[in-house]
This record gives structure tokens, C-alpha cells and sequence, in this order.
């Protein structure tokens, strides 16, 4: 470890026009370490002043040229951190006070002076003078960090200027972007409009029960944007079939072969492509064209089954059943129902039931989904087995098992009924 350079002597100025006591001063004052200049002549001790900083100036205060408070008047002009001490055998007590009071010098010694004395007045006066340079390097380069601070503020302030404006900018190319997107929702609605009135009423229709459905906490910010833009663009991909088609698949679907069926059942494909131009999010495309899957298989365009199908689609499949039953609420309903577990998922539907609150259920009851059961609920219902086997009774308890064990039972066997519970 590199031992720290020693600190260099304090250095001390002598003026006293008698040799004797300048010599005295001069050997005490370098015995104790200290490095000394000393001098019998002002000018010869202003000009060092100009040449050498020191810590402590000493003065005798009757001389020929100039006296000791004259002396220290120039001293103090050209070093005003040193501290000067006057050496004195006649001087009147208030042209001291008035001296030390006006800052002139900082002590003075009556001669003939002690050495004890001068040692403690020396010793005391490096450190005064080391205070005050310290407290000016401190002022000094307070200033120069308050400077650059101010330099900063200024630069913080005008970045903030900047992105104020940028954020203005931005907010208005998003608004801007938002329209032109609402804009090209709303041109797929006219187009499907003028395909077919009917297939865009069905599209407002599932618009509009997906809105209610996307306000459950089960979906996460881009799924449930996701899922409002693909229940817009879901049959998009229907106005590349033929009308006559299209209306035979309809009214009398029995009536189509293989190759008109495999033409309305790439609608969903053709619906991906087209909603990428409007929306290239890849889960708006992985919605739009595995809204027709089927939960157990045998779906289209691709066949995937369970969870496979991404959540939003397998939501959006419910709304288009119900509306694309073309019945009455309750019977629609009934045909939601007919599908859960088959061509629906059990989950999806208690979402869309819960939502849509097209089920009226007494005041004390209120259905829920699979994840929210939590221990405390009390069953409304009895849950059973797609086989009919009683997995828990009505008015049960739910506890933490019980809850494990029909998630369990979910995946193996998806559970088909209501989850009702005792609000």
C-alpha cells in the first residue's frame, strides 16, 4: 500500500524592520515546522505576496515606510484568505478592536511576545486560512455545479418541451391512426353489407355480444382488443364465395357437395389474409381463422382441438353460434348449451352466460367460471361427470381439494354444465 505524500509546510511572511526580532521570529517559527520568508522592507514583502500564497503574514506595526495596519490594508487586497497578525508594543486599544472588527488583521501579539503564544496564534491561523480556501474551493465549485445544474435544467427543460410536443404528435398520429382503423372496421362492414345485408347484421350482432363479453377480467389487454377487431373481421372472408352459395349454405346446406362445402369452409382462411391488411396483429389472425374450430376436433380450417384453440377464438365461437342460430334467445341458448363440451368450450360459455346475462338466475345465485371458484363458495348445483357420475353435491362447501379436483376432472373429461354458486 503506497504511504500518502506528506503535506507540504504552511508558509508564513515576516515583516519587521529590526533585525533581531525578525531573526527571532524567523528561527521559532521554522523550528516548528513551519517554511518562512522573511523581511525588513514592504515592498520587497508585497512583491513576494504577489509571487508566493501564505497561510499566515506577520507585521510589526511601527516602521519607517508604511505601518502594520497600512501594510496589511495592500496584504489583504492581494491574499485576503491569510491570516495577518500584527506584532506590537504601542498601539491604542480601540485602533486594535477597530482593526480586527473591519477584518485587517487576525490577532495581534504585544511584544515582547510569548512563544507558547505565538506558536498557539500561528498554529490558529493556518487553520483559519485553510478554512477559508477550502470554503472558497467549496464556493467556487458550487457555482460551477449550480451552473452546469442550471445548464441541465435548461437542457431538461427544453427535452421536455420536445417531448411534450412529441407526445402531442404521437397522440394525434394515434388518434389518427385509431380512426383510419375504425375507418377500415367500418369498410369491411360495408362491404359485407353490400354482399349480403343479413351476414352483416349476424357480424353487428357478434360485435356486440364479443363488446360484453371482452369486459370480464379472464382476458388480457391484447386479447381482449383482439377479440373486439376479429368478431368485426371474422366472415370477411365470405364475400369471395358466390351469393347463391352462400344462401343455399343457409337455407338448405344438405344441397351442397364436397367442393361447395370445402369453398365455405376456407372462408376462415380467406378471413385471416384479408383482416392482416387491416390488423396485423398475428392473434387477430390466429382468431379469425380458428373461430369454426370445434373443441373436441372435426372443426375447420385446420381440426385443432381443446386448448390448442387459441382462447379469444374459442369465446368468439360461441357468439357466432348463438347468432348464427338464427333463433329466439332461449332457443339459441338451448343450442349454446347442446355444444358445450362438444363443439364448445364448457369455459367459453360460462363467460358468454355470465356476460351477456341472457340467462336470468335467481338473485342469491350467480354463475361463475372454472377459475374463480374459491374456497367458501357453496354450490347451487351439483356438478356431474360427462357420464353422469356426481363429482360434487349441491349446497356443498368448496374447499381447496374439492376445487383441484374438478379442475382435474376438466381436463380429462371438460365439465359441460353451469357452475352455479350462492352469492
Amino acid at each position: 500500500m503506497p504511504m500518502p505524500e506528506p503535506t507540504p509546510p504552511a508558509n508564513v511572511l515576516i515583516l519587521d524592520d529590526e533585525p533581531r526580532v525578525l531573526a527571532a521570529l524567523k528561527e521559532v517559527l521554522e523550528r516548528a515546522g513551519y517554511a518562512v520568508v522573511a523581511t525588513s522592507h514592504p515592498d520587497r514583502a508585497l512583491a513576494k505576496l504577489e509571487e508566493v500564497a501564505f497561510a499566515v503574514i506577520i507585521s510589526d506595526q511601527l516602521m519607517p515606510k508604511m505601518t502594520g495596519l497600512e501594510f496589511f490594508h495592500e496584504a489583504r487586497r492581494i491574499q485576503p484568505h491569510a491570516s495577518r497578525v500584527l506584532i506590537t508594543a504601542v498601539l491604542s486599544l480601540p485602533t486594535l478592536v477597530d482593526a480586527i472588527n473591519q477584518g485587517e488583521i487576525f490577532r495581534f501579539l504585544a511584544k515582547p511576545w510569548l512563544r507558547e503564544e505565538l506558536l498557539a496564534t500561528i498554529s490558529n491561523g493556518v487553520q483559519r486560512h485553510d478554512l477559508l480556501r477550502q470554503n472558497d474551493e467549496l464556493l467556487t465549485a458550487q457555482s460551477k455545479l449550480n451552473a452546469e445544474l442550471a445548464r441541465a435544467n435548461a437542457t431538461l427543460q427544453s427535452q421536455v418541451e420536445r417531448l411534450a410536443v412529441q407526445g402531442k404528435e404521437l397522440a394525434d398520429a394515434n388518434r389518427e391512426l385509431k380512426q383510419r382503423y375504425d375507418h377500415s372496421l367500418e369498410l369491411c362492414s360495408r362491404i359485407l353489407a353490400t354482399y349480403d345485408p343479413l351476414l352483416a347484421g349476424q357480424t353487428h350482432a357478434i360485435a356486440r355480444i364479443v363488446d360484453q363479453m371482452v369486459q370480464s377480467p379472464h382476458f388480457s389487454d391484447d386479447e381482449r382488443s383482439a377479440l373486439r377487431t376479429s368478431a368485426w373481421l371474422c366472415d370477411i372472408g365470405l364475400i369471395g364465395v358466390s351469393r347463391e352459395l352462400y344462401h343455399t349454405f343457409l337455407l338448405h346446406p344438405e344441397r351442397l357437395d364436397e367442393r361447395d362445402l370445402a369453398s365455405i369452409h376456407s372462408h376462415p382462411t380467406y378471413s385471416q389474409t384479408l383482416a392482416s391488411h387491416v390488423d396485423g396483429r398475428s392473434l387477430v389472425g390466429e382468431t379469425v381463422r380458428a373461430h369454426h374450430e370445434r373443441f373436441t376436433g372435426g372443426g375447420y380450417p385446420d381440426g385443432i382441438a381443446g386448448e390448442t384453440i387459441p382462447w379469444t377464438a374459442r369465446c368468439l365461437a360461441v357468439a357466432v353460434t348463438f347468432v348464427e342460430s338464427r333463433l329466439p334467445t332461449q332457443e339459441a341458448l338451448r343450442v349454446v348449451e347442446e355444444e358445450s363440451g362438444k363443439g364448445l368450450d364448457p369455459e367459453a360459455i360460462r363467460l358468454f352466460r355470465q356476460t351477456t346475462r341472457l340467462s336470468p338466475l335467481p338473485r342469491s345465485v350467480q354463475e361463475v367460471m372454472l377459475e374463480d371458484l374459491k374456497p367458501g363458495m357453496v354450490l347451487a348445483n351439483g356438478i356431474y361427470s360427462p357420464h353422469g357420475l356426481l363429482l360434487v353435491g349441491e349446497d356443498q362447501a368448496l374447499n381447496s381439494g374439492t376445487i383441484q379436483k374438478i379442475r382435474t376432472h376438466n381436463l380429462t373429461a371438460p365439465i359441460r354444465q353451469r357452475l352455479l354458486v350462492y352469492s
